[in-house]
């Protein structure tokens, strides 16, 4: 797969561990190997900037995601086509405020919010409430599990 990561902030980011992520989130979702995917880490004025143009809301967030051709999950047996996934934009900055709130680090908070905008890119979402059961129940296995093969 590949997976770019780019971080134009001061926040201190572990490419290789950002990159690690993408990639196991994209096989255990049976991602063609050959798909592309970018990660960006950006400041939060660039992040309101995006959050204004594309959604029409105040202020900064802590993920958005872009897709570009539109790749659904596949199965072991018939993977996804090659393709290029998209981009997930991620603000270190709000992540850390919710980090705090949640009582973890910043560094899981953007594990986490890594693997929510892969599964945005993947046709997953959130706006009804079954919608969000089923998304949050997998993009917390994808995290846990990842984690756990780290240890």
């Amino acid at each position: 797969m590949s997976v770019e990561v780019v971080n134009e902030t001061e926040a201190e980011i572990d490419v290789a561990e950002f990159r690690d992520i993408a990639e196991y989130t994209l096989a255990q979702m049976h991602v063609a190997t050959d798909a592309e995917l970018a990660i960006m880490f950006i400041d939060p004025e660039p992040m309101e900037e995006l959050h204004v143009k594309w959604l029409n809301l105040d202020g900064p967030t802590d993920v958005m995601s872009f897709p570009m051709d539109e790749l659904r999950p596949g199965t072991e047996e018939h993977p996804t086509p090659a393709g290029v996934l998209g981009d997930v934009v991620i603000c270190p900055q709000v992540a850390r405020q919710q980090a705090l709130r949640a009582g973890h680090s910043t560094a899981e908070e953007m594990l986490l919010l890594t693997v929510h905008g892969i599964l945005h890119l993947l046709g997953y979402d959130h706006a009804t409430a079954e919608e969000e059961q089923v998304m949050f129940a997998l993009q917390r296995q994808l995290l846990l599990t990842f984690l756990a093969t780290r240890q």
